[in-house]
């Protein structure tokens, strides 16, 4: 069995907010493995060991650009929080957002061939990455973007630089405009409960049979907690289901069709969602260079 390290568990423990017994106790059962540690702090202690869905690491921005029916989202990232307030930081982001919009590039790699000259480098996104990178010294990358050019309206709503959303909708546009507050507070992952990805539906079961096959009640009882919990989530995860932020006492589906809009689709990017930000041990850096010039 894998030895279980106390940078695990602190790494469990930043994840999930779980008393770090509790970390070590799931890594062990789990025989190291992270994701499954997780799932059983989440059986154990409920939605606080779900925080780590909300919680990003890597530092960047997310840049919008719209012109007509034509829209896209952009994630840029880069080392440090600092950097992502740079000006010229910003400025390249803003640019590529809108060189998406413009030439629909098929991939990040054929995004960073498209022409861009700015700060005397150039002659492509690639080029003005690299020497933006020399020039303020920090690593950054293009990670992701999301185009829409389906004729339809769009709404887009960005939270500072850390997250940003665009709403594909028919009708009003202040009623899309808070559809895209409201997703970027709420995070849901599907429009309806129905287009929830078959994945997390069957993560979001285990964790139920799980917390069910514990609480040691007869299987007919299980069964209707266990589907108690899969209906429960879907509603808090499907968009039109989710309580209005601006109004908790209708749904978001209500308050669309109130406002005769219907929203047929959207994306949320969150700067460094599912990135792991490598954090370095400087008194272990400094015991390594102290040993290196002892053994010079």
């Amino acid at each position: 069995m894998p030895a279980v390290t106390a940078s695990m568990v602190a790494d469990l423990r930043a994840k999930t907010d779980a008393p770090m017994m509790e970390c070590k106790k799931a890594l062990t059962e789990a025989d190291g493995d992270m994701d499954k540690a997780e799932e059983i702090l989440r059986v154990k202690l409920g939605n606080k060991a779900g925080k780590a869905a909300s919680r990003v690491t890597a530092e960047g921005v997310i840049a919008s650009a719209m012109s007509g029916s034509e829209g896209a989202l952009v994630e840029v990232n880069c080392e440090t929080d600092f950097v992502s307030k740079n000006d010229l930081f910003l400025s390249f982001c803003n640019q590529v957002a809108e060189l998406v919009v413009k030439h629909n590039p098929a991939s990040v790699e054929a995004l960073g061939a498209l022409p861009l000259s700015m700060e005397s480098f150039g002659p492509t996104v690639e080029d003005v990455r690299k020497g933006l990178i020399g020039k303020i010294g920090e690593n950054m990358t293009i990670r992701r973007f999301k185009r829409y050019s389906g004729g339809g309206q769009l709404a887009a709503y960005l939270h500072g630089v850390r997250i940003g959303v665009m709403v594909e909708f028919e009708g009003d546009a202040t009623a899309a405009k808070d559809t895209a507050m409201h997703i970027a507070a709420m995070k849901p992952v599907a429009l309806s409960s129905a287009d929830v990805p078959a994945e997390l539906v069957a993560k979001e079961r285990s964790v139920a049979e799980a917390k069910a096959a514990e609480s040691g009640k007869p299987a007919d009882i299980a069964a209707k907690m266990i589907e108690g919990s899969i209906q429960k989530y879907l509603k808090e995860v499907s968009l039109f289901n989710q309580a209005f932020v601006k109004n908790d006492k209708q749904t978001v589906e209500q308050m669309l069709k109130a406002a005769g809009t219907t929203v047929k689709g959207f994306t949320m990017f969150v700067v460094g969602e599912g990135i792991e930000k490598k954090t370095d041990d400087f008194a272990a850096e400094v015991a390594a260079q102290v040993a290196a010039a002892k053994g010079a």
